[in-house]
C-alpha cells in the first residue's frame, strides 16, 4: 500500500527510505519486504530498485502518462491506459507515445468514460501465459503504432494487435482495487473470463476461442 500510494502520489517510486519513514519499519525489513513482493509478482525491482508496480513505472518504457499535476510514466500500452481508472481525483490523463516503427507521434486524453477517439492499433508481443518471463521486457513491447503495416514493420511475426477501443476495455476493470487494502490479483480462471469480457480472443490470451 505504501509503495502504490507513493506512486500515486507522485508519479516516483519510494526508496527504501522514504518506505521506511512511512511505515515505520526497519530499512532491513523494508528490504526484505520488498523482495517478498518481488517474489509474489506484486512489484519489480532490480538491484533494490523499485522498477514497476503496475500500472506503474519508475522507467521509461515508451509512455509518459500526464495527469493534472503529476507526471508518471506508463509502463506500456495497458498500464497506460489503465491509470485514469485507478486514479479517480483523475477524470482523464494526456498519454503520449511514438510509433515505434516511423517515430509519429501520438496523444489521447484517456478517460472512464470512454474510448479515445483514433484508427492507431496496439501491439503486444508476448503471450499471457509467457508474461513473467521477462515482465519488463513484456512491457517493453506492448505498444502503440500507427497501423498494422508500422506493426508489420518492426515485427516479422506480429503478436496480437487490438484497436483503441478493445485496449480500453482490457485496462479499466484490470487494476480495480489496486490502492485498496486487501487487494488480490486475478487467479488465471477469473482472467480468462475477463479477457474474454472485454473482447479478446484466441490462445494469445489463454482462451480457446
Amino acid at each position: 500500500m505504501a509503495v502504490y500510494a507513493h506512486f500515486a502520489r507522485t508519479g516516483t517510486a519510494p526508496t527504501v527510505q522514504d518506505l521506511a519513514a512511512t511505515t515505520g519499519f526497519a530499512a532491513a525489513d523494508v528490504r526484505g519486504a520488498l523482495g517478498a513482493l518481488h517474489a509474489s509478482r506484486d512489484l519489480v525491482s532490480r538491484d533494490g530498485r523499485i522498477v514497476m508496480a503496475h500500472p506503474f513505472a519508475s522507467i521509461p518504457l515508451g509512455f509518459s502518462v500526464m495527469g493534472a499535476s503529476t507526471l508518471w510514466w506508463g509502463g506500456c500500452a495497458w498500464d497506460s491506459f489503465a491509470i485514469p481508472h485507478l486514479l479517480h481525483e483523475e477524470p482523464g490523463v494526456l498519454v503520449a507515445t511514438r510509433c515505434p516503427a516511423c517515430d509519429t507521434p501520438h496523444a489521447w486524453v484517456v478517460g472512464r468514460t470512454a474510448p479515445p477517439a483514433g484508427d492507431q492499433v496496439a501491439h503486444f508481443l508476448t503471450p499471457v501465459d509467457r508474461i513473467w518471463d521477462d515482465v519488463v521486457h513484456t512491457c517493453a513491447n506492448q505498444r502503440l503504432f500507427c497501423s498494422t503495416r508500422c506493426v508489420e514493420a518492426v515485427h516479422k511475426e506480429p503478436g496480437y494487435v487490438m484497436d483503441l477501443a478493445t485496449l480500453w476495455r482490457l485496462a479499466r476493470g484490470w487494476y480495480a482495487g489496486r490502492l485498496e487494502s486487501g487487494y488480490k490479483r486475478r487467479d488465471p480462471v477469473s482472467a480468462a473470463a475477463y479477457f474474454a469480457e472485454v473482447g479478446l480472443r484466441g490462445p494469445f490470451w489463454g482462451l480457446t476461442a
